[in-house]
């Protein structure tokens, strides 16, 4: 007894510790990076000990332009390569999208994730935003995504395996370890490797505990290890032509490469910056001079991640030239980075923000010095460094709010781009500096119309992530400090020293202004207190948000009409949103109704305001139409069921497949129901005949009312709609209130209640008549309802959520009738159309779902009951 007790609780802790990890996991992960970085730095100022600055600056100094022009060349290459993991990506979900959008899409995707490294400017979100707009579903987004993650690190594995077991003995002895032992990782890689490509021949699927697998087939598996190959290799000689001619041969360079790359992939460092330099310096100190080693290094990462930046920028910008979109295929790609300006942006001014914070703790070359020193007062250099490292951290701050579309991110950024490009000017003459806030300042100006969002600036705390990134900028700009000046001697008089020979004091400042506003911001975005919380529903936006419903086409958007639920108005007071409060999830009921051109601002307007109160946001039942809009803030989307449409304009009971609907016609009429629908102003007068239908009903299920995404019978709800009405000698049987709109695209039913003595078979004489009624009114659509976790899919790599959802379909009918109800609404042989919910992981989602069910249940009591 006492081993399964302590069996029982070590489960317990367990599962409070997993617990522990999955509430915390972002703030856990942002501070195991930033202290990896940290690691990294220390370790290659260690062993960069005998370097020093000058040397570095001449290094790069000494680098031909024939070398910078292959190293473009290959940087080319290599994106080429990199494309080509969407296009096969793309190929292998059997998909078939127009080739141009596919390589804009790629190439704007590892130009923001290759740069900035991390969720909010990750490469996922670009691909969901881009390929949701060409038609694919959110399933086929994530196999892309997951297609080629794992290429790439599959890929790099087998790459680097098979160039250590050539090159070995180099290798080891730089490294300083034993052949043998590298020889024996790299076989046993390339022996999994291979037993995978084998096992996979046929597209095998293959299980390891709870996770299936359906492995490439050998012919897509061939084509993307050759693709990994030439993508590793074109990117590894993009460094290796920088650097100087030495004994080191590529092939060992490569394996030293691919190795660097894999442990600042796993690393989650942005960009893998420190853990790749470290990597490199430990690995090839010994074979080249380390000022021109880490020169190369800095080259590298100008061209290999800034410029790619730049030219998908420029692209943006040119795509704005009427000339330019003449062409249909340039055009095309034109056109897609324009949608995506707001991700370019927002990475440009994360680099532009790091930029001017390295330049302020770096030294003035002398010639620039002395020939300022003539025209610019000392205390104007002296600011313009402080400030420059301030300017800098605000565009870090702004490039958050430019990826949100922010109005006052936009601002911000141009104010600090101007006010750092006149500083860049007057404190050292940075020349390209300057030219790289000019080209951001016009890509601004030119892409001003996709920063539509009227938020505050203010309100937006950083999350663990952005925090972490930021930490790591700041403490990158101190390992530079101390590296530049490792030499100086410090003092507390330094802090005091204000000469124009004297740049060490001038770094320390600003470093220390740096530090000083960096915590600043993050003690705000930590502490911030909860600024809004709506304690009560207005009668008055119930009333604005009733007149948006009659002039749009969703009928369910009549749900507003019951006074449960908050409404969050648009700031053009043309859309909104309707939503509920439960514990700590804010749950918007559908999609946003009203102007579409409101949308993306509504769902950013909701999250933030959820955020703000400290809950968590939640789009529960939203078509696929909104999904972009929840990507671009941050959401996950998870799948509900099928909402089932019938289409009223090819409705006809004629035909075999709907002979049972026509005996089910005839049968009502011949247990004496007819059927009639009262108008809204005649429903007073049957009002108290509802009711007692009503009561009944609710009597005889032993159930209560539910609210949310159903309605009550409230009598002002109630008498707000026409009522579809069955007689039997004379007297209501059953009724089903009706949902519609002025546009008359589309109706729905929301009660539906019978007395206990209405025959058999009311239920579908009900819906039959209705439908045949609306078809005759000219409605076009008739919406049958959701079907709870209809259409989960059924393939081996599904997510968990669906494989869930797929088995309580299945075998759930002792707790909801799942089957029944699809089966029910199959008879109409309805166009099936998925739903989802949005929320931002998916332990936000069980979550989310359980705050949904209380709230429709109508507190916990009916949960609990029924």
């Amino acid at each position: 007894m006492t081993e399964k007790n302590d069996v029982a609780q070590a489960e317990v802790a367990e599962a409070g510790l997993e617990g522990f990890f999955e509430r915390y996991r972002p703030h856990l992960t942002s501070i195991a990076v930033t202290v990896v970085f940290l690691m990294m730095t220390f370790t290659i100022y260690k062993l960069t000990s005998e370097v020093r600055y000058d040397d570095i600056v001449v290094a790069l100094a000494d680098t031909s332009w024939r070398a910078a022009a292959l190293a473009v060349l290959f940087t080319g290459l290599s994106f080429a390569a990199l494309i080509c993991y969407d296009l096969n990506a793309i190929e292998y979900i059997g998909k078939k999208l127009p080739a141009p959008s596919v390589i804009a899409t790629a190439f704007i995707a590892y130009a923001v994730g290759n740069t900035a490294g991390f969720g909010p400017l990750s490469g996922g979100a670009i691909r969901f935003r881009a390929y949701s707009r060409m038609g694919l579903s959110p399933s086929d987004i994530a196999r892309i995504i997951a297609f080629v993650t794992l290429s790439f690190g599959l890929g790099l594995l087998a790459v680097s395996a098979l160039s250590t077991l050539i090159v070995a003995p180099r290798v080891a002895s730089i490294l300083g370890i034993e052949p043998s032992w590298l020889r024996g990782g790299a076989l046993a890689i390339i022996c999994v490797m291979t037993a995978l490509m084998f096992l996979g021949r046929n597209g095998r699927v293959i299980q390891i505990r709870r996770l299936k697998l359906r492995l490439p087939d050998s012919r897509t598996s061939s084509r993307q290890f050759l693709v990994s190959a030439f993508d590793i290799a074109a990117s590894a000689s993009v460094l290796y032509v920088l650097l100087p001619e030495t004994n080191v041969g590529w092939p060992s360079f490569f394996a030293i490469y691919a190795t660097a790359v894999g442990l600042g992939v796993l690393s989650h460092v942005p960009a893998g910056l420190g853990v790749f330099e470290t990597v490199m310096v430990a690995g090839l100190g010994n074979a080249i001079s380390l000022d021109q080693l880490l020169g190369g290094l800095v080259l590298y990462r100008m061209i290999y991640h800034v410029l790619p930046l730049l030219v998908a920028i420029c692209l943006m910008l040119a795509s704005e030239m009427k000339q330019f979109a003449s062409k249909p295929i340039m055009a095309d790609i034109g056109s897609l980075a324009g949608r995506l300006a707001p991700s370019l942006l927002s990475a440009f001014a994360l680099i532009l923000g790091t930029m001017l914070i390295f330049s302020s703790v770096t030294p003035t070359p002398d010639s620039n010095l002395d020939f300022l020193s003539g025209f610019v007062p000392l205390p104007i250099i002296e600011a313009a460094h402080f400030l420059s490292s301030i300017l800098g951290l605000v565009l870090v701050v702004a490039s958050r709010g430019l990826s949100q579309r922010l109005d006052g991110a936009w601002w911000v950024a141009l104010v600090s781009a101007a006010g750092g490009l006149f500083l860049s000017l007057i404190k050292a003459i940075a020349v390209f500096e300057a030219i790289f806030l000019g080209i951001f300042i016009v890509a601004l100006f030119f892409n001003v119309r996709s920063f539509n969002r009227h938020a505050s600036l203010l309100r937006q705390a950083l999350g663990p992530t952005w925090l972490a990134a930021m930490a790591v900028i700041v403490a990158g700009a101190a390992t530079i400090l101390f590296f530049v000046y490792r030499d100086t001697d410090y003092s507390q008089t330094l802090w005091w020293q204000f000469e124009f020979s004297e740049e060490a004091p001038r770094g320390l400042r600003a470093l220390l202004g740096l530090v000083l506003a960096s915590s600043t911001v993050a003690i705000f975005s930590l502490l911030r207190p909860v600024i809004y919380r709506p304690d009560e529903i207005h009668p008055e936006d119930i009333q604005k948000a009733t007149a948006i419903v009659e002039k749009q086409g969703v009928a369910d958007a009549n749900l507003v009409r019951m006074g449960d639920k908050h409404v969050m108005l648009s700031e053009s007071g043309n859309a909104f949103i309707m939503y509920g409060i439960r514990g700590r999830s804010w749950i918007a009921l559908a999609d946003p109704v009203g102007d579409e051109n409101d949308f993306s601002d509504l769902v950013w307007q909701f999250v933030e305001q959820a955020r703000a109160s400290g809950a968590r946001a939640v789009f529960y039942q939203i078509s696929p139409a909104i999904l972009p809009y929840c990507a671009d803030a941050g959401l996950r989307a998870f799948k509900l069921g099928e909402l089932a449409m019938v289409d009223l304009k090819r409705f006809e009971l004629k035909g075999g497949k709907l002979a049972n609907l026509r005996q089910s016609l005839s049968r009502g009429a011949r247990d004496g129901l007819t059927f009639s629908v009262v108008d809204t102003p005649d429903v007073p007068e049957i009002y108290d005949a509802l009711k007692n239908v009503s009561d009944s009903w609710l009597a005889h299920h032993n159930t209560r009312e539910k609210t949310f995404s159903l309605g009550s019978f409230e009598k002002d709800y109630i008498l707000s709609q026409p009522v579809a009405v069955l007689r039997k000698d004379g007297q209501i049987t059953a009724f089903a209130n009706l949902l519609m709109t002025e546009t008359k695209d589309e109706v729905t039913v929301d009660l539906m209640r019978f007395s206990p003595d209405a025959p058999r078979g009311s239920m579908d004489f009900l819906f039959v008549s209705i439908i045949e009624y609306m078809r005759e009114q000219g409605y076009s659509y008739f919406n049958l309802g959701m079907a709870p976790l209809s259409g989960m899919s059924k393939r081996e790599a599904a997510p968990v959520w669906d494989r869930i959802g797929g088995t309580l379909f299945e075998h759930g009918e002792r707790f909801y009738n799942f089957k029944g109800l699809r089966a029910f609404k199959s008879k109409f042989h309805p166009k099936w159309e998925p739903r989802y919910v949005a929320v931002s992981n998916g332990t936000s989602a069980a979550l989310a779902l359980m705050d949904a069910t209380v709230l429709i249940s109508g507190g916990v009591r009916g949960v609990i009951g029924k």
